[in-house]
């Protein structure tokens, strides 16, 4: 068992309503003048009225910025700092599920910093104070809203850049299992494997400790009893709060303890085809346990008797494809892949030891 330093950045306010405190959090923090960053489909849902006339109603004047996508790139952070400048912001609210977590605070890096998103790429590069942050997630996945990390990737060469901070970390997560009901079917299926599988991969990690492993059983706990029945009953407010306490948990056990080849495998899928990102850790997850065996088994039993079964029969309950050849990958470009994957950050932490061979079993295997 390694060593760890383990520091909770974040405070935590749960309960169904919870955003509608928004404001006096807000003000408790001394905000005045708020970004809000929030997707499209985020502002679609009502979500961000709601967030503005919480915060209006303690008298916090904010903006709203939209412009990125599924995967932040260094433009569209850039964009966000050209947005927010001249409006003399003095605080950033994140509102959303992982893009929004993750520009909300590559904004805040450029923003307080300067430079360019590749200046941060790796940790503590941010010399300057930034500025305070609300995380409020409203998708049960990513656990960016625990963690002191951004995902941004490059626009030129379209490699995701692990940049992070300790005033990265949101001051504040609101978790609001209202928020996350709404989520459409294929965003649930999507980010709640992907919850699932940060529990599994920051259970075995190279890294992995005392802390990290108290976070990924009950992160795991909640989220393997819970997945299924809110894909079936998306309104079910209590299979809600699970997945979005597990996700979460989930977050705070990449934090210190990182995740592995499973989301190594998964980012040149997202790069090159544009894959969404849980739809290709649904591909590749169940191989990556199978591969890692003889390295973590008694850890994976832990989890479950057996546990790729258990990962197949969640994906299947959230109708994700199983093969790479359902989604069109051309088998002559698995060297490709495999290349791209050897070079991702998460691949050194994997328990048993990565590179590109390893990368294009794992690949041939899933295909």
């Amino acid at each position: 068992m390694t060593g760890f330093h383990w520091s909770a950045r974040s405070s935590v306010d749960f309960g169904a309503g919870k955003i509608a405190d928004l404001g006096a959090h807000a003000r408790a923090l001394g905000f005045e003048h708020s970004l809000l960053v929030a997707d499209a489909g985020v502002i679609q849902a009502g979500l961000v009225d709601r967030a503005a006339r919480a915060l209006a109603v303690k008298g916090i004047t904010s903006w709203v910025f939209d412009g990125f996508g599924e995967n932040p790139d260094s433009v569209m952070v850039e964009a966000g700092r050209l947005f927010a400048e001249p409006l003399g912001v003095d605080s950033i609210i994140g509102v959303g599920g992982g893009s929004s977590m993750d520009c909300a605070k590559g904004i805040n890096f450029v923003l307080t910093n300067g430079g360019r998103m590749q200046d941060y790429w790796g940790y503590g590069k941010a010399s300057k104070a930034m500025l305070p942050m609300i995380g409020i997630p409203t998708t049960t996945g990513t656990g960016s809203e625990a963690q002191s990390y951004t995902l941004i990737s490059d626009a030129d060469t379209h490699v995701k850049m692990a940049c992070g901070a300790p005033g990265a970390a949101f001051r504040l997560v609101i978790l609001d299992p209202e928020l996350v009901v709404s989520q459409p079917p294929k965003v649930l299926a999507a980010a709640g494997y992907d919850a699932v599988s940060h529990a599994v991969e920051s259970f075995v990690t190279a890294n992995h400790n005392h802390i990290s492993d108290c976070f990924s059983r009950e992160s795991w706990r909640l989220l393997s009893s819970s997945f299924e029945r809110l894909l079936a009953d998306p309104g079910c407010i209590q299979a809600a709060s699970n997945m979005q306490v597990g996700a979460y948990l989930a977050g705070c056990a990449i934090e210190c303890s990182m995740l592995g080849a499973a989301h190594a495998c998964a980012n040149p899928l997202t790069a090159r085809h544009g894959t969404v990102h849980g739809v290709a850790i649904a591909l590749l997850l169940r191989h990556v346990v199978e591969w890692n065996r003889p390295s973590v088994e008694a850890l994976y039993r832990e989890l479950h008797a057996d546990l790729p079964a258990r990962l197949e029969e969640l994906a299947l309950a959230a109708s994700l494809p199983r093969r790479l050849r359902d989604i069109g990958i051309d088998p002559g470009e698995i060297t490709l892949l495999a290349e791209d994957a050897s070079k991702q950050w998460t691949g050194r932490f994997n328990p048993r030891p990565f590179d590109a061979s390893a990368a294009q079993e794992i690949y041939q295997c899933a295909y």
